[in-house]
């Protein structure tokens, strides 16, 4: 029987359709062939992924806490050595420079020699992660004493 090739091609297609329709009819799939199987592949990638993406963002979070109380150690040593060159006493305006959350684990001493004094101020670098002990940030100022 000779078909004009358009009839030919829809009645082709229909019955790849019915044979697509039946398979997924008994295997138990909505839609139409491999898609309906990897259905919520995505979202279960994503669950899969997601503490890697939570510990990166810690791990972010808590290099930008060591980098600031790194700056404000620095920050309450510059602060205490201006205050003791003064003859004012360190240790009030080393804590005072420093954030009201570290200045608990803040600590400043004094060492004068000559015409300098040198004050090393120590802050307690905070941690996210429970457990876990980044040690202290140390920074050193050094000013000539002022007669």
């Amino acid at each position: 029987m000779p078909y004009s090739s358009g009839t030919y091609r829809a009645r082709d297609r229909d019955r790849l359709w019915d044979r697509h329709r039946h398979r997924d009819r008994v295997a138990g799939g909505r839609g139409r062939g491999r898609g309906a199987r990897d259905r919520g592949q995505v979202a279960i990638e994503y669950l899969g992924f997601l503490p890697i993406l939570i510990i990166v963002a810690m791990a972010a979070v808590q290099l930008g806490l060591i980098a600031y109380t790194a700056q404000q150690a620095g920050t309450a040593a510059r602060a205490g050595a201006r205050s003791a060159s003064l003859d004012e006493g360190a240790g009030q305006a080393c804590a005072a420079a420093v954030s009201d959350w570290l200045a608990d684990g803040t600590d400043c001493g004094t060492a004068a020699g000559g015409d300098e004094v040198t004050v090393t101020a120590t802050v307690d670098i905070p941690s996210i992660v429970p457990g876990w002990d980044f040690g202290n940030a140390t920074k050193t100022a050094t000013m000539p004493i002022d007669h």
